[in-house]
This record gives structure tokens, sequence and C-alpha cells, in this order.
């Protein structure tokens, strides 16, 4: 794809242009609780069992190639006889289906079957079918007649669907033609179980992915035409509720975009098995998301910390964008996505200018508004804590609840509280419902001018926060303002403090002024910070890896009092060597 600033979703940058989002803070009704435990309920019944009745296809009519390469090390671990997920591993042979209850990680990898794709890649038919037909047969006893909340879940049905097709013959190389029945005909009512459940999914990644199975079913099953015109309407619905126009996701989070972009990809190998093509929706689509998930991604290609979202590897990230086939640059401005981005030599900034996502479409999201992510080439400088959702199970879960706050993230927090507060269910709750932006682009520097108002109905004050990168890429200026607003007024100061996270590698040393810092990149680089308007100290922080792995880093923290009048607080990296 041809990256163009005049093509909508694509690089536009519109110059002072002051843009509002509205946020929100309201989660499911009742009625839309409600109405998903009666769906489930309906699992249950005689009903919903004659629905999943119908005729067994005896072979599949093509069986198409997935595209994206699997994981190496969980691959080996399998051929060792370990399934092996985010830090927890468990043994083939004492592997209880009727135990993964839980929605952990873990359950979920091998609920999906993506396993099959890490075995695929290390493995020959020969070594790998035996393993994947003897976990087939394992969870066929527990859950091929069965419905169950977790294993047949509308997003996993739909991934197990396009992974079941696309390794096949890792589990349908068996003689035994029992086995080999099951195996169809279970495929078959998963796909009427899924195309009747898939819109009962959250938006976003869930619901592309349960569409996404209808569609391989009805193109790979024999008499699908049906069932493929339905799945490709409901596609459809799924990207327009679930994807925005400048090809971000709702979820807001970078790791939800690749897997949706992985998904699409997969899908348009099923349509190519038939020499098909895919619809235009998700074509264009495709088109949009790969310059939105590169905008998130540092000059070393691997994906910043957001909304839950761990720094997925380069490789990862480079060979899913690579199979999508779309060549573009980053988008720098995206509205609703939420994300900005400054770029200059070899310095790259990323910051949030956003509310969080809505609650009633995700849960486990980051109050990370204003924060900012700054590498200067592969070296990371100042970083999110991230990995809320994708560290590994070891990490504490006081840790892990602790990545969401807005003290995880490289902002502003006031008096010690959230600029979104964070429910104990999971969802977010008020704070952050609108944000202003204004952009300019000149021949000496890329600024942005964001404010929320998170703190407005508690405290009185509106975060603004300005960044400033010159065009040579050796500088990032920034001063962070709290401005009354609102019609609370303090009679007292407001404590605040400015935290930078810093990326793994980098050493600091403060000054004895208690106003700067040096800062020593991995690579040799060397950088110097400099605050004025409060008060510079350096504290322990933890980084969330590739892998989710904790990694004990440092954080500068600027610190200070708010009067009444409210406070101004400018500070500067700037590269010494």
């Amino acid at each position: 794809m041809k990256d163009d600033a005049s093509t909508p979703g694509t690089d536009g940058v519109e110059e002072g242009k002051r843009l509002i989002r509205i946020g929100g803070d309201k989660g499911l009704s009742l009625a839309d609780r409600l109405s998903e435990r009666f769906h489930r309920l309906t699992w249950r019944t005689p009903l919903h069992t004659m629905r999943l009745k119908g005729r067994y296809p005896l072979k599949l009519i093509a069986v198409p190639d997935d595209p994206i390469f699997g994981d190496v090390a969980r691959g080996h671990a399998l051929l060792d006889g370990m399934l092996s997920y985010r830090g927890t591993r468990v043994d083939v042979e004492t592997l209880d289906f009727a135990r993964l209850a839980a929605p952990t990680p873990m359950a979920e990898y091998i609920h999906s079957f993506a396993w099959l794709r890490d075995l695929s890649s290390v493995a020959t038919r020969a070594q790998g079918a035996p393993i994947a037909e003897a976990l087939m047969a394992a969870w066929l006893a527990v859950h091929g007649e069965k419905v169950t909340p977790l294993a047949w879940r509308a997003d996993l049905w739909g991934r197990r669907l396009l992974f079941w097709m696309g390794h096949a013959p890792l589990i349908l190389s068996s003689t035994d033609l029992i086995y080999r029945s099951k195996v169809l005909n279970t495929l078959a009512r998963g796909a009427r179980h899924v195309e009747r459940g898939a819109d009962k999914a959250p938006a976003g990644a869930p619901r592309i992915a349960a569409w996404c199975g209808v569609i391989a079913a009805g193109l790979l099953i024999p008499g699908g035409d049906p069932r493929r015109a339905l799945g490709e309407a409901g596609l459809a619905r799924a990207i327009a509720s679930g994807i925005h126009d400048d090809g971000g996701v709702v979820s807001r989070a970078p790791a939800a975009l690749l897997d949706v972009i992985a998904l699409l990809t997969q899908l348009r190998e099923v349509y190519d098995a038939r020499r098909l093509e895919m619809p235009e929706a998700a074509r264009v689509a495709l088109a949009r998301m790969v310059p939105a998930l590169l905008g998130v991604a540092h000059a070393d290609k691997a994906l910043s910390s957001w909304q839950g979202g761990g720094p997925l590897p380069a490789d990862r990230v480079q060979q899913i964008v690579e199979a999508s086939g779309i060549r573009s640059r980053p988008l720098r401005q995206a509205r609703d996505w939420g994300y900005q981005r400054l770029a200059a030599g070899s310095a790259v900034a990323i910051m949030d200018a956003a509310p969080p996502p809505v609650a009633r479409v995700v849960e486990g999201g980051c109050a990370s508004t204003l924060a900012f992510e700054f590498s200067d080439g592969p070296a990371r400088m100042i970083v999110n804590c991230g990995g809320a959702r994708d560290h590994v199970a070891q990490l504490p879960q006081a840790i892990a609840e602790g990545l969401r706050t807005t003290a995880a993230h490289s902002t502003l927090t006031l008096a010690d509280t959230n600029s979104t507060a964070i429910h104990a269910d999971g969802t977010l709750g008020r704070g952050v419902a609108e944000v202003e932006l204004s952009r300019q682009e000149s021949d000496v520097a890329s600024r942005i001018e964001a404010s929320h108002d998170g703190y407005v109905r508690r405290f009185g004050f509106r975060h603004r926060r300005q960044l400033l990168l010159t065009a040579d890429g050796k500088e990032l200026r920034g001063e962070d303002s709290l401005l009354p607003d609102g019609r609370k007024r303090r009679t007292v100061e407001t404590p605040f403090a400015i935290r930078f996270h810093l990326g793994r590698g980098v050493q600091a040393s403060a000054t004895a002024d208690g106003m700067a810092a040096i800062l020593r990149l991995a690579g040799g680089g060397l950088w110097q910070f400099r605050c004025r308007g409060g008060a510079l100290a350096l504290e322990d922080s933890v980084w969330i890896d590739g892998e989710g792995r904790p990694v004990a880093t440092q954080q500068l923290v600027i610190t200070g009092q708010a009067a009444a009048g409210g406070a101004a607080i400018s500070w500067a990296l700037k590269r010494a060597a």
C-alpha cells in the first residue's frame, strides 16, 4: 500500500486543529449483562443441542496455509512433552482438560489450539501428528459433546476453526475412522455454535476472531455458501464496531491490533485456498490497520507498551506485517486510535492522546492518558511499565494490578491517584472523559499540546502536557501544567509526581542539585535530563519485557506541590553524545 498524506487513514497530520475525543466510563448495562448470561444459559438447553445437529462433513474442501510462523521455543517444548506459555508449563501426559476452567492466558492458548502453529513450525508431519492427535482426542473426550463456558466461547471457537483447518494434516493424519469422524463432526458443530453467538463476543479482536472462524467453516466445509454469506456480513459488522476509521482497535491495545491483523491475514489464506478474494471491508481494514500499528512501534520495530500489552518483539511484529502484504509508513496522527507519533533523526516519541478505552468494550484498560515513550534508535529511554495483560503467571497479583495505574506510566499523577478510576472488577470508572489536542509541524521541530480532564472533578485541575521534538531528533522538550478548571477550588496545596520510567539498560545518575540526571544508554548513547519547577529523584521501577517477564529498572520522578493557582513544570532530554 502506498502511504500518502492525502489518503484517508494514512499520515494526514492536520496542524493546529483542536481535536476533542469523548471517552466513557459506563460498562455493560444490567440489561446487557442479563442478556449475555441468558445467552450462555441457553447453551445447556435441548434446543441449543438440536441447533448443533446437521450434516457432518466427510472431508474439508481444501487446507489453507498458515502464513504466520509459530514460536520456536514453545514448539520444541511440545516435542519434549510440555505445553509452555507465558511462564506456565503443563505436562502433556498429565493435562486434564476438565480443569482448564479459568480464562487464564494458558487456558485460552490451549483451548484455541494456537499451539498447533508452534508445533508445525518445528516438527514434520510425522513428528507432530501423534502429539497433536493425542491432545485433540483428550480435548474431544471432555469438550467435544458438552458445551462448556470457556471451551465453547465464541472467540475461541473462531480461532480453533482457523487452526484446525490450517493445520488439518496434524490432526487428521490418523487412520482411525472413528477419531477422524469425531474431529470433523465437532468442527461442524462448533461452526453452528459460533455462528449463533459471534455477535455476543466483545467488540474488537474477540468478535472478529469469531466471525473469521464462521467464514473459514463456510469456505472449507462442503455446502457452506449460506454460512459464508452470513459470516461475511457478520465480519463487516465486527470490523465496523471494532476497528476505527484510522485503523486502530477499540481496546486501544497494540497487541490486540496485531492480533486482528494476524487473524485477517490468516483468513485471507482461506480465501486463497478456494481461489477467492477476501471481502472489501476486510481488505480495506487490513490496509488501515498496518499503518496504525507501525505508528506505535519504535525505531527497532518492536511495539511500545500500552493498554496492558508489552513490547512485542520486532521479529514477531515484522513477520505478521510482512505476511499481511501491506507496505506503509507509520501513521503519525491517529484521532480515534488515540496515539501521536513524533519521529526525527534516530528518535521516536509516542504519546497517548486519548481517554482510556470505553468501559463497555474492554476490561483491564489502563489509566495512561498523556503518557509517552521515547527511544533513540534501538535503545528505549522512556517507557511505560506495561504488561498488565501479558505478564507471566508468576508475577504477584499486587504488582500485576499496579501495572494498570497512572503511576505505572510516564506521565503526571496528582495526589497519588489515577487519572481514571480502576475498579476492583477490572473495569475503568470515572476520570478522563475529554482530551483536547493540537499539533504543529515545522522545519525546526514538531510539537504536540494535549490536555485531559481526569483530575478536574476531584481536584479542580486540568493536566496539560506539551512535547516538542527538534528536527534533528537530539532534543525532546516537555512541559506539564496543572491548570485550575471546574467548580472545585483547592484551598490547600496538592502533591504531584511526574514519572519517567527508564528502559532496560539505561543507567541514570542524578546531579547534586536535584535538577538533572545523566542517562547512559545500553548502546553507548549519552543523554542529559533537566527539569524546573519540582525536585528530581531517582527511584526503582519495573518493566515487563516482550516475554512477559518483569525486569528491574529505574525511574526519574519530579515531585512538587500545586497551589490553588496551579503549577508548571518544564523538563528536557538532550543528547550529549
